[in-house]
């Protein structure tokens, strides 16, 4: 009796909103109006928290929280791990006035010998490669969309049998203007320390053994995350622009710095996190003005 009296009563509220309202309160526990033009999504706990530490005139409404960095209005919101999330709530953004999607994270680092990677370096992707579980779905449901993306043959094929998963791998790419002010404002105070970078996107973060190591340096891939891909593919599909910049966390296959093998923790890890949050901080005023403007 209880249960169908608050269903009713729910029912009774929801006819005085649009079911895209309905599905922004699901997602982010708040109103599409209570969501900034530029927002950051950042996946892990971390960098969420010191995100939320150089806020200025900080509210919180739900899982967002707005504020100002440099004196512009953003609304942060961190998207927890993996493309489904970040799918659900770049979902819910495009519902709100949102313009602007910067991601902001760690990722794994890919060595080799003709580019470095270290431990707190930080790349800007150029490219992310879709090797999510997520991307998938949404090719399915904008079929004509995919004549529109690069693609290439799995690099795994030519390290081992390829019995199941993403046998063709498309290529999704951040907002090229947005980009570019990520990179040029990183290179100008971090010079060698920042890359610009082709990206792997995964779902599987304990899958990352050798064999996938070689296949993505076979690329001359530079970094793995678990969010980019979708990132880039829902802002091209949806017209809204977007971006990463990531801080190399940990770096698969390294003897030392595999997260999934060594207990051992890099002192650049968290000074590239801060690095990360600077270099975004000195970009907002130019990003506000050059990209909200179009």
């Amino acid at each position: 009796m209880l249960n169908r009296i608050k269903s009713e009563l729910l029912n009774i509220g929801l006819k005085f909103i649009s079911v895209d309202d309905k599905i922004v309160h699901m997602i982010l526990e708040t109103s599409p109006s209570n969501v900034n033009e530029i927002v950051i999504l950042p996946a892990i706990k971390i960098v969420m928290k010191k995100l939320i530490q150089k806020l200025q005139n900080k509210r919180n409404y739900g899982r967002v929280y707005n504020g100002e960095l440099n004196n512009t209005r953003i609304s942060v919101i961190r998207s927890l791990v993996g493309a489904p999330n970040c799918a659900m709530v770049v979902e819910a953004l495009r519902r709100c006035k949102t313009k602007i999607i910067i991601r902001i994270d760690v990722c794994g680092g890919i060595e080799n010998q003709v580019l470095p990677i270290n431990i707190g370096d930080i790349l800007i992707p150029n490219l992310a490669f879709c090797d999510d579980g997520t991307s998938p779905q949404y090719f399915r449901e904008n079929p004509s969309f995919v004549n529109e993306l690069r693609s290439i043959p799995n690099p795994m094929g030519k390290f081992q049998n390829m019995f199941t998963g993403n046998q063709t791998i498309f290529i999704s790419k951040p907002d090229k203007k947005l980009k570019e002010i990520l990179y040029n404002k990183a290179i100008s105070f971090l010079n060698d320390k920042v890359k610009l970078a082709d990206l792997w996107t995964t779902d599987a973060l304990f899958c990352e053994n050798l064999d996938f190591i070689r296949a993505l340096d076979s690329i001359n891939v530079k970094g793995v995350d678990m969010e980019s891909s979708i990132l880039f593919l829902l802002g091209k599909i949806y017209n809204v622009k977007t971006g990463s910049i990531l801080s190399v966390s940990d770096i698969p296959g390294h003897p030392k710095y595999d997260l999934l093998r060594s207990n051992e923790i890099h002192s650049n890890m968290e000074k590239g996190i801060d690095n990360a949050i600077k270099i975004l901080i000195n970009s907002i005023p130019q990003i506000k003005h050059e990209l909200l403007k179009v």
